[in-house]
């Protein structure tokens, strides 16, 4: 502190505005686009930095069985406001509705069947959208043509995937007209895609990216709940250990621009929290092993304050993969997760692939803002 005693008044108050820029001003960064994911849970307006994101997108609205949007419950609609209100911080900052999510896709093949049911679902949608001044809306259809959470699926939702994509770029433009939107400022539309290989099989990319503005793949989860077997849920590239019988996220990457999506349009996903598994053979400190126990999915800011380093875990680095995991060879429990190392790594491969930026799920996740601050400090540079 003595050091600081003898420096002009003028000299300490550009020292206090420097680090008021750096630490407490942060800004979302110009360049690439920064996506958050924001649930319905316990928040308020005073929890969500605005100006560190471009983008919210509140999940979730979902679709009904009459072919519309189910009402939002009353806590939504508030939450929606509040999340509106957050312009006056960051008036450039964009909120959608994020439509669907797991357990939320039960009706999207039948609102996606017909002509007519298309466009009965995105006139629903587009008054959602004008009822609670949204800039626009996301698609989180889990998934076209395939399994989900007690979901109904068809071969069709391959092309109507696509068609349903269309008649909501359609209305949404429509809407902007009306609204005099300019041509740079149009209602958004955008996906969150699987990152596994089967998404990209089960639906037409290269037509149906056509009419999004931004791809958001969910290279997270290549790892999950349902695994018998332990692995990285979100590395970015494969592990020497892997088999390669899961992608990683840039295997999910390459996946979406071969089948004709841009790079420009490709918004890379992110976990703010992790995949655990219990009762793990300890081979490899738990990596790529069979599990016989329970599952667990921890928040970050709970890996934080009980898992890494803590409590019998020790902390590693599969320097192939660029992705960090946790051992403990009492309890034989394992968890992949992403931290602020892995993160850079992420920031600087979106760069270098020419990338739209980055999006993350989920903003509560992580309380102490630690990687939140990692990608706006890493996209500014």
């Amino acid at each position: 502190m003595k050091r600081f005693q003898f420096l002009p008044t003028f000299a300490v108050f550009t020292l206090c505005l420097f680090a008021f820029g750096v630490v407490v001003g942060q800004k979302a960064p110009s360049k690439y686009v920064l996506i958050g994911y924001v649930g319905s849970g316990r928040w308020t307006k005073e929890d969500i930095e605005a100006n560190k994101l471009t983008h919210i997108n509140y999940a979730f609205a979902v679709p009904a069985a009459n072919g519309e949007l189910a009402p939002l419950r009353p806590k939504d609609e508030a939450n929606l406001a509040a999340l509106h209100s957050l312009k006056a911080a960051n008036k450039d900052l964009k909120i959608l509705i994020s439509i669907g999510g797991w357990g939320g896709c039960k009706y999207f093949s039948d609102v996606a069947l017909t002509d007519a049911s298309r466009k009965k679902f995105a006139a629903s949608t587009l008054a959602l959208l004008k009822k609670h001044r949204l800039d626009g809306i996301d698609i989180d259809w889990e998934y076209p043509d395939q399994i989900g959470d007690n979901n109904i699926f068809r071969p069709v939702d391959k092309q109507n995937f696509t068609l349903l994509l269309k008649e909501l770029r359609e209305q949404l433009d429509a809407q902007g007209k009306q609204d005099r939107l300019p041509a740079s400022g149009h209602y958004l539309l955008t996906a969150a895609t699987g990152g596994d290989t089967a998404f990209v099989n089960h639906t037409e990319l290269r037509n149906a990216q056509k009419y999004l503005d931004y791809v958001n793949i969910m290279t997270y989860d290549l790892y999950h709940g349902n695994d018998k077997k332990t692995g990285h849920h979100s590395s970015l590239y494969q592990s020497a250990l892997s088999d390669r019988s899961r992608n990683s996220s840039d295997d999910a990457v390459d996946g979406h621009i071969k089948a004709g999506v841009p790079a420009s349009k490709i918004v890379l996903g992110l976990p703010f929290y992790g995949r655990g598994w219990t009762d793990v053979n300890p081979t490899n400190n738990g990596l790529f092993q069979p599990s016989a126990g329970k599952h667990m999915s921890p928040n970050f800011h709970d890996l934080v304050d009980n898992y890494i380093n803590k409590n019998g875990f020790t902390r590693y680095w599969d320097e192939q993969a660029k992705s960090p995991y946790l051992w403990n060879p009492q309890s034989r429990t394992f968890i992949s997760y992403a931290d602020e190392e892995s993160l850079r790594y992420k920031i600087d491969y979106v760069k270098s692939k020419g990338l739209a930026g980055a999006m993350f799920w989920e903003y509560t996740l992580d309380k102490d803002k630690r990687l939140l601050n990692t990608l706006v400090k890493g996209l500014a540079k």
